[in-house]
């Protein structure tokens, strides 16, 4: 019998799955669908949404003011370097699972756990806070339409007089999770389809919105001070990194060593590029304090007589940000989906549905999981969920790659990032300076869930482990 070490390395709750074993083991188990652009127009629908239609006018009216641009580029500084990162490792190791794979394969069994543990929980409340910012969007475009909906169904408990569940975040949860269950084929055509759409909804708000621009507004810069561009930037850092959700998706690409990467890279270089140019427009078109903090373009163009706009943009935003909750949907269930093919988890999770090939029963509870929080916590509460694990995800991918390129310098790699150790390190440095900004709170919610994750591994996954019965 081979031993832990001998296996892959390490032992115990260290022990590591060897790369070149990663690589070629559960071949043919999910369909290899997508291409290069398809990939990226997954990596793009996960990163434009939430930020621009939500978030964007959420921080600008409450944390940074004008400053969100900061935030966003401070964001997108951490997540570029950590996304190089990414490419590398999806250059290597083409299987699902993303960072909870790569932090297995690095730096133990254990490690791995407690990322993939964390995103099962973050990437699910992702799904939720797209779901309700859609959502606000949609009770925008009611208002606009003069119809007279229920208070009950408009929000969470506390959002508002009468409201008892944000019924329509609860449908569009459900709907993602039927649409992924059709197949990946079909999904990703849809997909790709609806991140054209919303692109070209981004683009009329820049350049319809660049006329409108009154430089008054941009005084003062920093309302609340540095600190708060910095704090906004922890809160909107799930908004610039929907890569890695799509980097889950890897065993279902044709060429994924290939293509992997360079999705990577352009869905990155797209979305900030827009970002950066959107919330200009946002800011500059109306004072930070008169932003509508739920559906903020909405407000704005209406704010300048551009309420038919206001219309199209709402109806936009609610197609649009549908792309991002079907990705942040894929990664999650992809994670779930190996950690149950590793043993960590019951394999019924991983049961695969004999036809679409795609697995049917972690899809549908995480429907379910999304809609309970979408449901019934305001955006807020639902965004201070998804902080904390992601940033840690990109300490421990970042960290990993240093480590695998001084271990293993010898394993073929379909893309190098540059300046190592450099770029890495400053991913490693950016995330954990982000995550000392977030609230107490939020803390206190990641160490139950770490708590609950320590006990269910080892009195689980710890004894269940593929490795641990191999070995």
């Amino acid at each position: 019998m081979m031993s832990a070490r001998g296996f892959g390395g390490g032992s115990g709750i260290f022990r590591r799955k060897p790369v070149e074993q990663i690589a070629s083991e559960h071949e043919g188990e999910l369909n290899r669908v997508l291409g290069l652009w398809q990939l990226t127009a997954i990596g793009v629908g996960g990163i434009i949404g939430a930020g621009i239609f939500a978030l964007a006018g959420a921080v600008a009216n409450q944390t940074a003011g004008p400053a969100v641009v900061i935030s966003f580029l401070i964001a997108g500084i951490a997540s570029a370097a950590a996304a190089f990162s990414y490419a590398e490792f999806a250059g290597m190791i083409p299987k699902a699972g993303s960072a909870y794979t790569y932090g297995y394969a690095v730096l133990g069994e254990i490690v791995g756990w407690f990322i993939g543990w964390d995103l099962l929980l973050e990437y699910t409340a992702i799904v939720a806070v797209v779901a309700i910012g859609i959502s606000g969007y949609f009770g925008f475009l009611v208002g606009q339409l003069g119809l007279d909906l229920p208070a009950w169904m408009l929000g969470a408990p506390g959002t508002g007089p009468g409201h008892v569940v944000d019924l329509f975040a609860v449908i569009l949860c459900l709907f993602i999770a039927f649409l992924l269950n059709l197949g990946m084929r079909s999904a990703a055509r849809f997909e790709t389809f609806v991140v054209a759409i919303k692109v070209a909804v981004v683009l009329l708000v820049i350049v319809v919105g660049f006329f409108y621009i009154d430089g008054a507004n941009y005084t003062p810069f920093f309302p609340f001070g540095f600190g708060g561009a910095v704090t906004g930037a922890a809160t909107v850092f799930f908004a610039v990194f929907g890569y890695d959700a799509m980097s889950t998706a890897a065993e279902e690409s044709k060429d994924a060593r290939r293509h992997m990467p360079k999705a990577i890279l352009y869905s990155l270089a797209i979305s900030m590029v827009l970002y950066v140019l959107a919330c200009l427009v946002l800011t500059g078109m109306q004072n930070y304090q008169e932003i509508d903090p739920e559906s903020g373009f909405s407000s704005a163009f209406a704010s300048v007589g551009l309420s038919g706009l206001a219309t199209v943009i709402a109806v936009g935003a609610i197609v649009g940000i549908l792309t991002v909750m079907f990705t942040f949907m894929l990664g999650v269930t992809r994670v779930w989906f190996s950690m149950s093919r590793d043993g960590l988890l019951p394999a019924w999770f991983a049961k695969l549905h004999p036809v679409r090939h795609v697995p049917v029963r972690v899809t549908w509870i995480v429907g379910v999981g999304s809609a309970l929080i979408a449901g019934f916590l305001p955006i807020r509460e639902a965004a201070e969920l998804t902080n904390i694990g992601i940033l840690l995800a990109f300490v421990v991918v970042c960290a990993a790659v240093i480590v695998l390129r001084y271990r293993r310098p010898d394993l073929p790699r379909g893309f190098r990032l540059p300046g190592m150790p450099v770029v890495p390190a400053i991913g490693v440095l950016f995330s954990i300076w982000l995550i000392t900004f977030l609230e107490p709170l939020t803390w206190l919610r990641f160490v139950v869930w770490f708590a609950i994750g320590l006990v269910i591994y080892f009195a689980y996954g710890r004894r269940h482990s593929v490795l641990n019965r191999r070995d």
